[in-house]
């Protein structure tokens, strides 16, 4: 059984092992001049390699297609996996798995070894322009410096669009299609938003712990807490890249967008009416601007001030009105942006919508349309949260693609 497995990213990787381990004659098409590239950079140069909190819910696309494909690979075995390969790990804030070593390197480092060791070939540079199906059940693929490769089975792991520098750029996609696979529209998702508003250059860099959420209809649709970091064009951070999903549902919809940040978020509004209260009457002599020094960041305090429409920020802060200082309160509490979109692929994690779930057997990946074609990681409709979530969907859906390619037909 021979199988071509079309990427050498965390899902290929693992699809060319599995199947490699039960016999196959594998062989990697990798466009890039080195394999893995991608997971050098995940979890910050750390590899996230799974989360322990790993389920359904946490992911995007079709969740129960998820769900099917975690069951025959889950966290346990994930972790097992890297353990028999030399990677010890551990246990961080919110069930993120890391290697101790703390190198991404380093878990690069085994799987490339594990490569060689089972004989796994693995070509270079190679562009998959073409997949073919021939009539005696082969599969020929094409590649742009005109060589063709015969394969039984193949299994497209060719990624998204994020991150084009490591090589995703939708060459998968492009595969798909041709092969008849309907693509969901596809868009960037786990990355930064840009907002309406002329004074983000004056705070750009100011960080923060709060929460954000966004709001569809004036309903919380997405919501989480950390740290926060305006930018030059709007707002990021882990929480803003966790709720950029739904913005960008929202906004391919045609549908208002609008962010919600608490800034100060650890104490009822009550008490923060209070706190102000007795802050203004303590800064007599001070002017307004002064007076909020030691509350929030400094080069937040002349924006917040004109937000809340007062004109003059050298106004004595005991001459600041009830009203006023109810605007104060509202823009510490419930600051309003209106999203005007995403940053583009570069700055995104991971690539939301893909081949259509529906068109692929959800126990052994494989396509409905052709048998012999499998598919693993991004490439499919299937996107989870930042944490570890989807490097675990990598792990999980290149095992399931990788064994089923390499056995007999069932």
């Amino acid at each position: 059984m021979t199988v071509v497995v079309v990427g050498g990213g965390a899902s290929g990787l693992m699809a060319a092992i599995t199947a490699r381990r039960l016999g196959a004659n594998v062989t990697i098409l990798e466009k890039n001049p080195r394999i893995g590239k991608k997971i050098l950079v995940t979890g910050n140069g750390r590899c996230n390699l799974t989360n322990i909190n790993t389920c359904p819910t946490c992911y995007h696309g079709d969740r129960e297609f998820a769900a099917g494909v975690l069951s025959h690979y889950d966290v346990k075995q994930t972790i097992r996996f890297f353990e028999k390969l030399g990677i010890s790990h551990k246990v961080e804030d919110a069930g993120k798995v890391f290697p101790m070593s703390d190198q991404a390197s380093s878990v690069l480092d085994v799987l490339r070894y594990e490569v060689e060791q089972t004989g796994i070939k693995v070509i270079y540079e190679a562009q998959v322009l073409n997949i073919r199906k021939n009539t005696n059940d082969k599969f020929q693929l094409e590649l742009a410096d005109g060589a063709v490769i015969e394969s039984d089975r193949v299994v497209l792991a060719a990624g998204g669009r994020a991150m084009p520098v490591t090589g995703s750029n939708g060459d998968g996609f492009r595969l798909a299609q041709k092969l008849g696979h309907n693509i969901k529209e596809v868009f960037p998702a786990l990355v930064p938003l840009k907002l309406k508003g002329s004074f983000f250059k004056r705070i750009a860099g100011v960080k923060f712990v709060g929460t954000a959420e966004i709001l569809d209809e004036d309903k919380t649709a997405a919501s989480d807490r950390g740290d926060i970091l305006f930018t030059n064009y709007g707002i990021s951070g882990p929480p803003i890249l966790q709720i950029s999903r739904k913005a960008g549902e929202l906004l391919r919809n045609g549908q208002n967008a609008v962010l919600r940040v608490i800034m100060i978020d650890s104490m009822s509004r009550e008490s923060l009416e209070g706190l102000l209260a007795k802050r203004f009457h303590h800064a007599a002599g001070k002017t307004l601007e002064f007076s909020l020094v030691g509350l929030i960041n400094k080069r937040l305090i002349p924006v917040l001030l004109k937000e809340a429409g007062i004109s003059s920020i050298k106004t004595p802060a005991e001459k600041l009105s009830i009203g006023e200082r109810e605007k104060i309160l509202d823009i510490l509490t419930d600051w309003r942006f209106r999203i005007t979109g995403t940053t583009s692929w570069p700055n995104a994690q991971v690539t939301a919508g893909g081949v259509d779930t529906l068109e692929v057997d959800r126990n052994t990946l494989e396509s409905k349309i052709i048998s012999g074609i499998y598919f693993a990681g991004e490439i499919l409709d299937v996107d989870g949260a930042c944490g570890g979530y989807n490097l675990q969907w990598a792990w999980s859906s290149g095992f399931v693609a990788g064994q089923n390619a390499a056995s007999p037909k069932h």
